[in-house]
């Protein structure tokens, strides 16, 4: 095969003809992933686990001229994305992206303080604190399915249609926490590492059919799921959302805007043809600030 010339400058990126699937869709930032893709010219099967979630933003999407149809489905459930794949290969046609956004986390596999202290090992939760020896295994358990097992289901269902055809791109959501665990969450650091480890797995077994697996790594986003761990009802900022400015050396959290220039280029074939197995951090610094 003749090597592509080192002139060669990729074209503004088309996906006119394309099919995207993105899990996880009806939240903020993955909803931003699906408007993105479809102003670039994909059809967009935008997928949650609440209908009227994944409706909303496919609903923007019509309204701004693109096609899109938002299907209810559980990442967690196969039967429930074997069904959502045939309907998205129904109305729009076989999967040529999928976005992998489906995840998040639980107070189940979350613990009360950052730290455990000595006086807290005898008290535990008779004190109403949630220590590490108090971690229930089906808290655990939820977050890492959800994670995890929420970015390999839907790929087993949707990257068949990929590698009939000989071509495909993978979009996997890794965290900061892949790189550096956060204090208080184990089990979703563990999943998201999981997610990280699983992409390079994954774009190592999938070259030979030509599909490229590799991951965003989003750094510290206001989103519905944390918003209220990170801000007052007033609108002020937490002492852990402080933490997190403190460590980030550009000193804001970011905007799902900032995620889509990475996309866009993980998904073009010729800007990004030769990149897979890698995890992308768009983290305003912090996986490089040491804290000194």
């Amino acid at each position: 095969m003749a090597l592509p010339s080192p002139l060669m400058i990729p074209e503004p990126l088309n996906l006119a003809g394309r099919v995207a699937v993105v899990t996880g869709g009806g939240g903020v930032l993955c909803g931003a992933m699906a408007r993105a893709l479809a102003a670039r010219g994909a059809a967009v099967a935008v997928l949650d686990l609440k209908a009227e979630a994944a409706e909303a933003v496919a609903a923007v999407i019509r309204a701004d001229g693109g096609k899109a149809v938002g299907i209810a489905a559980n990442a967690l459930d196969k039967a429930s994305l074997e069904a959502a794949h045939a309907r998205v290969l129904a109305e729009l046609g076989p999967c040529d992206i999928l976005v992998n956004g489906a995840g998040g986390n639980h107070p189940k596999g979350t613990t009360t303080k950052e730290y455990l202290f000595p006086e807290d090992v005898p008290e535990g939760a008779a004190a109403g604190i949630t220590t590490f020896f108090d971690l229930a295994p089906d808290g655990v358990q939820f977050v890492f399915n959800l994670n995890f097992l929420g970015t390999l289901l839907p790929s087993q269902v949707f990257c068949r249609d990929m590698a009939a055809r000989q071509h495909g791109v993978v979009i996997n959501i890794s965290s900061m926490n892949a790189f550096t665990p956060l204090t208080k969450i184990p089990a979703y650091s563990a999943a998201k590492a999981a997610v990280s480890n699983f992409t390079r797995w994954l774009a190592v077994h999938l070259c030979k059919v030509n599909i490229r697996v590799n991951a965003i790594a989003p750094g510290f986003f206001l989103t519905e799921q944390n918003r209220t761990l990170l801000t007052n009802p007033d609108g002020s900022f937490t002492p852990r959302a402080q933490k997190i400015l403190t460590a980030t050396p550009m000193g804001r959290f970011g905007a799902a805007s900032e995620l889509l220039g990475t996309l866009f280029w993980l998904v073009d074939d010729q800007a990004a043809g030769f990149v897979t197995g890698q995890v992308i951090a768009i983290d305003g610094g912090f996986s490089a600030y040491s804290g000194v």
